[in-house]
């Protein structure tokens, strides 16, 4: 009899890194029944699913959501002791629930793995207590993640970053620039204001002040506004409001490569600039009270992926009170139009990229997990 495996992800990233993971399952066995939590990604590649993500998705903290959580656990966790009996779960991502399901999945002796695990090296240190008795192996993205985990005694196993072999190559900026009627003798700054909605709530406004004084002092300068394709059109249209600037729906990788410079939200989308090498900075302002939060709990100062890697200020980092339309264009500019910095970002930016492994990250967890 073939193994079982139940899949748990949360959310967009989590469900497209989830259905990798299976693809290459499935090219390793045909002996494997696989069902989980996900999307119409995962779906796709013909998981059974005990919930769709749809149904779990909510905006900051409401009890709604919990009881959601609380309510699909309790099934989830009779499910797979009675009925499913599955050789292996295995986590990816989505911190907040699961980890607490983790508890209950050892409880009852599942085997537990952990793929994305939380960032615990960021913020929240304490959590990897949890992880150390209640996941069997973690699945580690990060090249510095595999130390830290031995050093309290985990079971770990590097798989390198997803987005190493998933990424798309560059486009060709010519070709991305005529398809998009942008002039390909002229500069192009492109905005990627979140892609949920409270980031929209506190990023569009400034993000779209910052290209407004840009565009006076620069009026050659082409601007265009990021949609994420997970954003429905109501949403994102209530905060984007009146606007002259261009807005490009579900080609972000195909715009973080053919850009010029960047201003982004904080999150994956700034490695995946890093990967393109594209200067970029940094802009992040959320809930004071959840800022406040953040400070306490945080274990390092730097936000986005690129320095944390590095272990050094490579791209600005503009950090709640600091996020103002002048201060963001400036940086802006900067990188347009000083040589000498806009060298040394895509410089170190590269550095990043060597830091990280060549490894196919969905193919490491598929291996991992066939030889438990």
């Amino acid at each position: 009899m073939g193994k079982k495996v139940f899949v748990i992800s949360g959310e967009y990233s989590g469900n497209i890194h989830a259905s990798n993971v299976v693809r290459e399952l499935k090219n390793l066995t045909s002996d494997i029944e696989i069902e989980g939590i996900g999307g119409d990604e995962l779906e796709a590649q013909g998981v059974k699913l005990f919930e769709h993500i749809k149904n779990l998705s909510s905006v900051g903290i409401s009890f709604d959501i919990l009881f959601k959580h609380i309510k699909l656990g309790k099934s989830l966790i009779k499910y797979l002791k009675d009925e499913f009996k599955p050789d292996l779960v295995l986590l990816i991502d989505y911190g907040g629930f699961n980890l607490g399901i983790a508890k209950y999945l050892k409880k009852y002796g599942m085997k537990v793995f952990y793929y994305i695990p939380p960032q615990v090296w960021a913020s929240r240190k304490y959590r990897i207590k949890r992880i150390k008795k209640y996941v069997d192996k973690v699945l580690c993205i990060f090249p510095f993640e595999p130390d830290l985990y031995s050093s309290y005694g985990i079971e770990n196993h590097y798989c390198g970053h997803p987005l190493i072999s998933q990424l798309p190559a560059a486009v060709d900026r010519v070709e991305f620039f005529n398809n998009h009627g942008f002039d390909t003798n002229k500069k192009l700054v492109s905005v990627f204001p979140g892609s949920r909605e409270f980031e929209l709530k506190n990023l569009m406004s400034v993000f779209k002040e910052s290209a407004d004084i840009l565009k006076r002092r620069h009026p050659d300068l082409q601007l265009c506004i990021s949609k994420a394709p997970n954003l429905s059109d109501e949403v994102f249209n209530r905060y984007l409001g009146n606007t002259d600037f261009q807005v490009i729906r579900g080609e972000n990788q195909a715009l973080l490569s053919a850009s010029d410079a960047l201003i982004l939200a904080s999150g994956t989308v700034a490695l995946e600039a890093c990967l393109y090498k594209t200067p970029m900075i940094i802009a992040y302002r959320g809930p004071k009270l959840f800022y406040w939060i953040y400070l306490l709990v945080r274990c390092i100062k730097r936000v986005s992926l690129p320095n944390i890697i590095a272990d050094k200020s490579i791209v600005p980092e503009i950090i709640e009170d600091d996020v103002k339309p002048e201060i963001i264009a400036d940086e802006i500019e900067k990188l347009l139009y000083d040589e000498n910095a806009r060298n040394d970002m895509i410089e170190d930016l590269d550095s990043v990229k060597n830091m990280l492994s060549t490894k196919n990250s969905a193919q490491e967890v598929a291996k991992e997990i066939i030889k438990n």
